[in-house]
């Protein structure tokens, strides 16, 4: 984890899930690396990666009211970077594996933003590793496209999305093309790029 990243507190308590922090983390950058950046699921990702600013603040909240006050301290320190391309992910181990209380939640952090004079400033991505889109059948890999290993949060600055997708020949394109991967790949292959690696890390 980056060293300034904001680490709310709890330490390396994994709470319900049974999983450290460091496991939580771990298995968080090896979707980031092998799903979001490797399958180019987000075609300007790669940059900021490479250039070290995609930060994984991992959370102890387990209710939704310490969630989101995780996520106002973590917006006020990516507003306080040097960097529109930063961007923050606040994982939430534990609290919101029932995906109808995680999307209570982003409903509620939707509205933070708001609060805070952050709209049109930041916006927020959601990924839960449960998540569905309505109407496709449950098994349907298609839904990989918005799933994590654990509930995620991620805070992206506007400027830097704008700037990215006015750049891409397509943008009204990449949801279809990303459906398309992970139906291409299939459960099987997206098991496998995030199977752990060399260690015990549990993922969903």
């Amino acid at each position: 984890m980056d060293e300034h990243a904001p680490r709310p507190p709890g330490g390396d308590r994994s709470g319900g899930t049974g999983v450290p922090t460091a496991m939580v983390e771990r298995a968080t950058r090896q979707w980031i690396d092998t799903i979001v950046v490797g399958l180019a699921l987000c075609p300007f990702a790669r940059g900021a990666l490479e250039r070290g600013l995609v930060r994984v603040v991992v959370s102890d909240a387990v209710d939704a009211p310490a969630a989101v006050q995780h996520l106002a301290d973590a917006a006020a320190d990516l507003l306080r970077g040097d960097s529109e391309d930063a961007t923050t992910l606040l994982v939430l181990p534990d609290g919101f594996e029932a995906f109808d209380d995680y999307l209570d939640l982003v409903a509620l952090a939707e509205d933070l933003l708001a609060d805070l004079g952050h709209e049109g400033v930041l916006q927020i991505a959601s990924f839960h590793p449960d998540y569905r889109f309505d109407g496709d059948p449950p098994d349907d890999p298609a839904h990989a496209t918005n799933r994590a290993p654990f509930p995620t949060l991620q805070l992206l600055q506007e400027a830097s999305v704008t700037r990215a997708l006015d750049g891409h020949p397509d943008p009204e394109g990449i949801p279809e093309r990303n459906v398309a991967v992970m139906r291409k790949l299939g459960a099987a292959g997206i098991r496998a790029l995030l199977a752990p690696r060399g260690d015990h890390t549990p993922v969903h």
